[in-house]
C-alpha cells in the first residue's frame, strides 16, 4: 500500500501533462490559431493562462490563445467588446459548428467533443480551448470584456513570472500544490465550480502559500485549504495591477458557499491526516480521494 506521501506524489504526477497531453494540445491550438489567421490580421498569437504557466489542471480544458490584432482590426476597439467576440464566435462557428463554439465574457470557447469518463481521463485529448481577441497597449495588452462593456488591461507575461517566481520560493512544490486544489475546485460533486474563476485560487496562492515548503503535502493542503476559507471574502487584485480585481467574479451568495465548501474541505483533510496518525493508512487514502476525486490513487 502507498504512503499518504507517495500518494501525494504519484497525485501530482497524475495532475501533470504528459507527453501524449501536450502534442494533442499544441495541435488543437495551432489548428485554432492557424484558421483565424486565415480570418483576421493577426500580428501574433500565443498560449496564455494556466497552460502557459503550467499550473492547468486535469481534465484539460479551456487552454487560453491571445490573438494580438493588428492595427488594421484597430476598428474594434472603438466598439463594443461584443463586437469582437460576437464575430470571432461566428467565424469559428463556420469551422467547428454552432453547438461547439460558445460566446465568454472575454472570450470565445471552442469544445471539440472529447468525452471525460468516471475517472476523469479523456483519451489524452484536449476538451477545449478559449480564444482571446487583444490589442497591444504599450508593455500591455488590452482584451474585450463584455460584462462591463469595457476593453481592459491585463498582461499575462506578468502573471507568469509571479506563478515561476511563487514555485521556486516554495522548493518547486507550488504549481502542484495550486493543480490539486484546482482540480478540488473541479470535482463534479460540487455542481458549479466553488471558486470561479479558478484563476482566482491562483491569485491566492501568490500570498496564502508562504513560509516556504515544510516537507508534508498533508499538512500544507489542510492549511492551504484553511486559508482559503478564511481569506475568500477578501478583495484579491490582478497580479499584474492593470485589471480589475480577480475576486470581482464572485458575488458573496458564491463567496459564502466557497467558504463553506472550502472549511468543509479542510475539516476533510484533518479526519485524513487524523487516520495517517492513527496507523489507518488505507482509510487516510479513501478520505483524500474522497476529498479529491478519482486522480487521487489508492494504490
Amino acid at each position: 500500500m502507498l504512503t499518504v506521501d507517495e500518494a501525494f506524489r504519484k497525485f501530482k504526477s497524475r495532475l501533470e501533462l504528459n507527453d501524449k497531453e501536450q502534442k494533442n494540445a499544441s495541435a488543437r491550438h495551432t489548428e485554432v490559431r492557424d484558421y483565424l489567421a486565415t480570418k483576421f490580421k493577426v500580428d501574433r498569437s500565443f498560449l496564455t493562462g494556466s497552460y502557459a504557466r503550467h499550473t492547468k489542471t486535469k481534465p484539460l480544458k479551456d487552454i487560453d490563445i491571445f490573438f494580438v490584432l493588428k492595427e488594421d482590426e484597430k476598428h474594434y476597439r472603438s466598439k463594443a467588446p461584443s463586437v469582437v467576440i460576437g464575430d470571432f464566435h461566428d467565424e469559428l462557428v463556420d469551422k467547428y459548428g454552432k453547438d461547439a463554439v460558445r460566446k465568454q465574457s472575454r472570450s470565445v470557447n471552442v469544445d471539440f467533443g472529447v468525452v471525460v469518463d468516471a475517472e476523469d481521463n479523456t483519451d489524452y485529448r484536449v476538451v477545449s480551448v478559449d480564444v482571446v481577441p487583444a490589442f497591444t497597449a504599450g508593455d500591455n495588452y488590452e482584451i474585450p470584456d463584455d460584462d462591463t462593456g469595457k476593453w481592459i488591461k491585463t498582461n499575462p507575461e506578468i502573471h507568469a513570472s509571479k506563478a515561476t517566481a511563487a514555485h521556486q520560493a516554495y522548493s518547486n512544490e507550488w504549481k502542484g500544490l495550486v493543480r490539486m486544489v484546482k482540480y478540488w475546485n473541479n470535482n463534479a460533486r460540487h455542481g458549479e465550480k466553488p471558486v470561479k474563476p479558478s484563476f482566482l485560487i491562483e491569485v491566492m496562492a501568490l500570498q496564502c502559500l508562504y513560509g516556504g515548503w515544510q516537507g508534508r503535502f498533508d499538512y500544507e493542503i489542510q492549511g492551504f485549504f484553511s486559508t482559503l476559507a478564511d481569506r475568500i471574502f477578501d478583495q484579491w487584485p490582478d497580479p499584474a495591477g492593470l485589471g480589475p480585481a480577480i475576486s470581482d467574479g464572485m458575488d458573496s451568495t458564491r463567496k459564502q458557499r466557497a467558504r463553506e465548501l472550502l472549511m468543509a474541505a479542510s475539516r476533510d483533510a484533518t479526519i485524513a491526516i487524523d487516520h495517517a496518525r492513527r496507523g489507518r493508512n488505507g482509510e487516510a487514502l479513501k478520505a483524500w480521494r474522497a476529498l479529491f476525486g478519482p486522480k487521487f490513487p489508492l494504490s
